[in-house]
């Protein structure tokens, strides 16, 4: 009885969430995705670029320049995004500093899509135990969102090479953010996403080793596969299916999948924590199955906790305690092996 309430609770939550989502038109746009490919006309010549992308190690590598341009005032830090993108605002990153007074250890947040407030709760609560927490703007959200838009429909969309860019400027910002708190003082990185923010902390972990330690809520590894399936992506995917297949889209947003990244994640100085619902109905169960499974068979052994919930009744007790509790642990295990070591 309990947990079919839960479901119907799950469900009118995401109901609320469609408001304001349309279909939009498919586009290619490979140019935002890999810049300098303007004349790419087919989902073929796009796929191709993009097994490229997938393969090519630097591909989430900072461009060449300096780190200039921070500034800090109170609990806010803002700096300017090494991709220029058409919306000015979205050129800013922005990001929210709730300070624990020492240098150990701090946690830097990327939330989930479509976020609309940030989230005091979980940086009091960790800053007042001596982890700072540093929530970051994701691209098109917060201060950061497009001026008349009611939802971050650039991060994640049917425009196949602007969610790339979106996704790829999201990566870049949180590393940049990285070598900003490194030259601050800061010891050890711990990176946490949620739902859509876990590919992002995903994506960081696997490419940046001054990340020590990542956790990701609500995660799996195909992006195409989530969007294909998930509750909350109905309307990306009408405006998907008449155009292009699941295989296709795999492909294209195939620089975007963390399975694909599973040997990076698995490296032994990475200790991973991942929090899933069993009653998820936009990131399924079984997509997040495959991921973890990929992440056992490239070594990797992450902590799991998983709850009788849905996606969105996460939020609620006592199962956001619960995930609060074993995110609570698996950093303080950070603290422990840095003491003794």
């Amino acid at each position: 009885m309990y947990h079919r309430w839960l479901d119907r609770w799950d469900e009118r939550r995401a109901q609320r969430g469609e408001e304001g989502k349309k279909t939009t038109a498919f586009i290619l746009d490979a140019d935002r995705a890999f810049p300098g490919e303007k004349n790419v006309e087919s989902i073929r010549e796009f796929c191709a670029l993009a097994d490229q992308a997938g393969a090519d190690s630097t591909f989430f590598d900072e461009p060449e320049g300096d780190d200039a341009g921070f500034e800090r005032q109170g609990e806010w830090l803002r700096f300017p995004s090494d991709i220029r993108t058409d919306v000015v605002e979205n050129n800013v990153v922005w990001a929210k500093i709730t300070d624990s007074g020492c240098f150990d250890q701090v946690l830097v947040i990327f939330h989930h899509w479509n976020a609309s407030s940030w989230n005091r709760q979980i940086a009091n609560f960790f800053s007042k135990r001596g982890i700072t927490v540093v929530e970051i703007a994701m691209p098109y959200h917060f201060q950061r969102s497009r001026p008349g838009s009611q939802h971050a429909d650039y991060m994640l969309s049917a425009n196949l090479g602007q969610t790339i860019q979106s996704f790829r400027q999201a990566v870049l910002d949180g590393r940049k953010l990285s070598r900003w708190l490194k030259r601050e003082g800061y010891r050890d990185i711990s990176v946490l996403g949620m739902s859509l923010g876990s590919w992002v902390a995903g994506l960081i972990a696997a490419h940046d080793t001054a990340v020590s330690r990542a956790s990701l809520f609500l995660t799996a590894g195909s992006l195409a596969d989530m969007v294909w399936t998930g509750r909350a992506t109905r309307a990306i995917r009408a405006s998907l299916e008449p155009k292009i297949d699941l295989a296709d889209l795999q492909r294209a947003w195939g620089p975007l999948n963390l399975e694909n990244y599973a040997h990076r994640l698995a490296r032994p100085d990475l200790p991973l924590n991942v929090v899933l619902a069993r009653r998820d109905k936009v990131v399924l169960p079984q997509l997040s199955a495959r991921f973890l499974q990929k992440l056992k068979d490239s070594g990797a052994r992450p902590g799991v906790l998983e709850l009788n919930c849905g996606h969105y009744s996460l939020a609620i007790p006592p199962y956001i305690l619960l995930a609060g509790l074993s995110l609570k642990r698996f950093l303080s295990s950070a603290d422990k092996s840095a003491r003794r070591g």
